[in-house]
């Protein structure tokens, strides 16, 4: 029997925990504040609803999950690979989600304003800061078009992040429908716009260099290929995407920059990034992500789905969503090992086993302090009490003199 976890997931020690759980109850908090409500759904989808996601590279990333006993040996028979899998572990929250409001809609008020804080699943190559088996926090607003939700999702996030004291953050902004545009005054046909973008969405990691060579290899005219690397060169602003897409096309993001900049007051940035495209494939307006100097990458994203919940439904239901990238955030506040805020002492109250009764009743009354955890006396009590210090308790008492906490070194 193997002791370790599996490669991508991880055990986690009582303070790692402790953290975890302070940084959920956080961002729940902070979302219930502002009116959204918890909803819960099953880990394990069916693999139809996930295949036609329009989940982008995430689809390769499914962890499936084979027939079982008589319907799995006659899949085997076909030989069709394709047929051994009738469900898979969700990848986000968002199909879910969507399937859940199909489902439910009739007994919510809308629009719906949900709150999911759970794991998900991706069949990821393991390595720092990617992990096959991770925790999302999200909130969406589904059955409004207005791009005030985008606002309301974007002040509410901010302010989770804010309350973590995560600071020198900023929110970027662009909207898929700005971008596809734009992609297509520059000559590149409607129906190659998702490879493009799927390209365009690695500049960050590729380079505009990288970007162009890899436009040039899926066969793209070279002349097309060299005006956008031209665009691309410098800065795009909404001023400039104005001058050659219109003003229409640029309302919602303006308002959503301008309201959540102003709702900002200087605490964090907010600003238009035309290189922002997020992966998944149902995204159809505003996208959004959250970056921080204290990460390489983006500690929040998300974006406009007016056509998911269509795919079950078969009506068009506008829902935008933003998320939490939960073990970011742990490893960030992981590193910089800041006590948690209001939180009680730790201590341990050591008793003889014959005076169980007397320590459990003194350990209730001491718990309206601190936090008191019970150990019966061990034999080598110095080596107890240096673990015990490594655990992040701060002190401990015995039965007979409950009165006096002594400290651990």
């Amino acid at each position: 029997m193997k002791k370790t976890t599996v490669k991508g997931t991880n055990d986690y020690l009582p303070e790692e925990a402790r953290l975890r759980g302070y940084i959920q109850q956080t961002i729940l908090k902070t979302y219930t504040d502002a009116g959204f409500e918890r909803i819960m759904t099953p880990a394990v989808e069916d693999i139809e609803n996930l295949d036609k996601s329009d989940g982008g590279d995430n689809l390769n990333l499914i962890f499936k999950i084979l027939k079982r006993g008589d319907k799995l040996q006659k899949a085997l028979e076909t030989g069709d690979e394709k047929n051994l899998a009738d469900m898979g572990l969700r990848y986000d929250l968002t199909l879910p989600l969507s399937r859940y409001f199909a489902n439910n809609r009739e007994k919510l008020l809308i629009p719906a304003k949900c709150i999911q804080i759970d794991r998900v699943y991706r069949a990821e190559r393991p390595q720092k800061g990617r992990l096959r088996e991770f925790m999302q926090c999200d909130i969406d607003i589904i059955g409004s078009s207005s791009p005030s939700c985008e606002v309301e999702l974007i002040h509410t996030t901010a302010k989770a992040l804010l309350a973590l004291g995560m600071n020198g953050f900023t929110v970027k902004v662009n909207d898929r429908r700005i971008l596809r545009a734009l992609l297509t005054k520059l000559g590149f046909a409607e129906d190659s716009l998702d490879s493009v973008c799927i390209t365009f969405d690695k500049l960050d990691k590729i380079g505009l260099d990288g970007v162009k060579a890899e436009l040039t290899d899926k066969g793209f005219d070279g002349e097309v290929t060299e005006r956008f690397a031209e665009m691309f060169s410098s800065p795009v602003t909404l001023e400039r995407i104005k001058e050659i897409c219109g003003d229409e096309l640029t309302k919602d993001a303006e308002f959503i920059i301008n309201a959540s900049g102003e709702l900002a007051d200087g605490r964090y940035g907010v600003e238009f990034d035309i290189s922002l495209v997020r992966g998944q494939g149902y995204y159809t307006g505003a996208v959004f992500e959250i970056v921080s100097d204290k990460f390489r990458g983006s500690v929040a994203g998300g974006g406009r789905y007016d056509n998911l919940i269509g795919k079950f439904t078969g009506e068009n239901v506008p829902a935008v969503g933003f998320s939490i990238g939960f073990e970011r955030i742990f490893a960030i506040m992981s590193e910089e090992k800041n006590a948690l805020p209001q939180a009680k002492k730790r201590i341990a109250l050591i008793f003889d086993r014959d005076d169980v009764v007397n320590a459990v009743r003194t350990a209730e009354t001491l718990r309206a302090t601190y936090e008191v955890t019970l150990a019966e006396k061990p034999k080598k009590l110095s080596k107890y009490l240096d673990r015990l210090a490594e655990n992040g308790y701060s002190g401990f008492c015995f039965t007979d003199n409950a009165d006096e906490i002594r400290e651990l070194k």
